[in-house]
């Protein structure tokens, strides 16, 4: 019996052990792991980032791009007095290449005061050489470059940071593509600096105010000039003296109101610009002008769903300015800029340049505001989902006052051959048309092909001290309207 009992709680203790080795050989239960999910609150492309409530959204583009000058002619939308677009002889590019990676993200959060909103947008670029200068001439070195065009915050109907401007309309100066030169309304494609507020009546109906920092070159501030420092060779480049801005006092001031509607859109917006000039001379006992403000008002107008096909659009804008110039003659046109041709009188050949300001003012003198108007439009038609064409235009008008336009004639003046006529005036028109194809979703091929034309206000001869940059010498200019021709050539994938 002793025996029998012996071997069964032998047994029982064998099994006890074998089952505790074997319960500590099972594996530790795994914490279950956080997929990524879709987050449909906000669109397609959305994922809740792991372990939280923030929805995000990457995306982005490739771009390639080739700008052709057509039948030998050069590009204007590469002209200005630091390099040779205007110049017209063997200093001129007659290609200008560029590639471009575009990243952005885009993230939104819920909250018990609505959504919170971060986006921000870089720009990694890379453009090839220019030819500059002469005597020796030299290539400037292609490099690469980073722009940040958007990075802002927005919470409650308040937008803090950096993106386009309120006071733009939706395709900035792009009514159906185009090159980025097209006069006639405002465009602040590359972000500028604001603090927003947008109220939503419903209904499609909206009000935004907003304080913008537009003191950059590139942005919201033309030139400021002082006349009294104004010489013959920044003459005849297009600048009539000294860019006389001084510190920065006050934020641009706009206000804006728009409908959105199946049928398209409307939009209204006004600017208050302050014009704070710098002193007269060269210190505080020079004196200086009073400051002056300056406005701007633009309109535009998109109509969809209109008969020609589906997806058609026609976007339309005009602007009127009173010394805010760069809401009508834009952030990427040049604020001053020479061109020249053949001549047609006997001169050496023929020159058009052109400045732009906000004002103008010279020894003693107030500020004379400069005043322009503009207008701009495109029609984009679909072929096809995978073919569209367009067609766009823009046209605008620079107007100098009477105290300000005698100042700039007063230094015309030197350089006047006998019969010459001085008026700073000009109008600029640019009219284009393109073609996309997209052989795939979110791949496009596009040509695009665009005609410029200076309509400068002077009239006869100047003698003209050269622009050693471009290769010109001191010689006789007939004075004479300007044309220029250019091609885009673009491939682009999104993601």
């Amino acid at each position: 019996m002793k025996v029998v009992k012996s071997l069964l709680l032998g047994t029982a203790a064998t099994l006890i052990a074998v089952g505790g080795a074997q319960a500590a050989d099972l594996p530790v239960k795994a914490k279950a792991v956080e997929y990524v999910k879709i987050c449909s609150l906000y669109g397609a492309g959305f994922y809740y980032i792991p372990g939280t409530d923030t929805c995000i959204k990457l995306g982005g583009y490739v771009r390639a791009d080739m700008l052709l000058g057509g039948g030998g002619d050069y590009g204007f939308r590469n002209s200005s007095s630091t390099v040779n677009g205007g110049s017209n002889n063997r200093l001129t590019n007659y290609y200008f290449s560029r590639a471009r990676f575009d990243f952005n993200v885009d993230t939104r959060t819920a909250t018990e005061y609505g959504v919170v909103r971060t986006y921000a947008d870089a720009v990694f670029s890379y453009d090839s050489t220019n030819v500059t200068g002469s005597n020796p001439s030299a290539f400037s070195t292609g490099s690469a470059s980073l722009g940040l065009y958007h990075a802002f915050i927005q919470f409650a109907g308040f937008t803090f940071g950096r993106t386009v401007s309120i006071f733009d309309a939706p395709w900035q100066s792009y009514p159906a593509g185009g090159p980025d030169t097209i006069p006639g309304g405002s465009n602040h494609t590359n972000g500028v600096n604001q603090v927003a507020y947008t109220a939503d009546f419903g209904q499609g109906i909206t009000a935004s105010f907003a304080l913008q920092d537009e003191t950059s070159a590139n942005n919201g501030q033309s030139n400021l000039w002082n006349v009294s420092s104004g010489t013959a060779a920044q003459f005849v480049t297009g600048v009539y003296g000294a860019s006389a801005w001084g510190g920065t006092r006050s934020p641009d001031i706009i206000g804006q109101v728009r409908v959105d509607q199946a049928w398209g859109l409307a939009q209204l917006s006004v600017v208050a610009h302050e014009l704070h000039a710098a002193y007269y001379g060269a210190t505080e006992v020079s004196g200086h002008p009073s400051d002056k403000w300056g406005w701007a008002v633009q309109g535009a107008l998109s109509i969809k769903n209109i008969p020609t096909g589906a997806g058609d659009v026609i976007n339309l804008q005009a602007v009127y300015t009173d010394g805010a110039t760069r809401y009508n003659f834009q952030s990427l046109f040049p604020q001053s800029f020479f061109m020249f041709s053949g001549s047609s009188n006997g001169a050496y050949q023929s020159t058009g340049f052109a400045g732009l300001a906000d004002g103008v003012f010279g020894t003693a003198t107030g500020i004379d505001t400069v005043k322009t108007w503009g207008v701009r439009g495109g029609y984009t038609h679909n072929w096809s989902p995978n073919w569209a064409s367009a067609v766009y235009g823009g046209y605008a008008q620079l107007r100098y006052g009477t105290t300000g336009k005698g100042l700039i004639c007063t230094n015309f003046a030197a350089i006047a051959v006998a019969g010459a006529t001085c008026n700073p005036d000009f109008n600029f028109a640019v009219v284009g048309v393109n073609t996309v194809w997209t052989p795939v979703k979110n791949l496009a091929f596009t040509a695009d092909l665009s005609w410029s034309r200076l309509d400068q206000k002077y009239s006869g001869s100047i003698a003209s001290p050269g622009i050693a940059s471009a290769a010109k010498p001191a010689a006789v200019y007939e004075l004479k309207d300007q044309n220029s021709v250019s091609m885009m050539l673009r491939a682009q994938r999104n993601f």
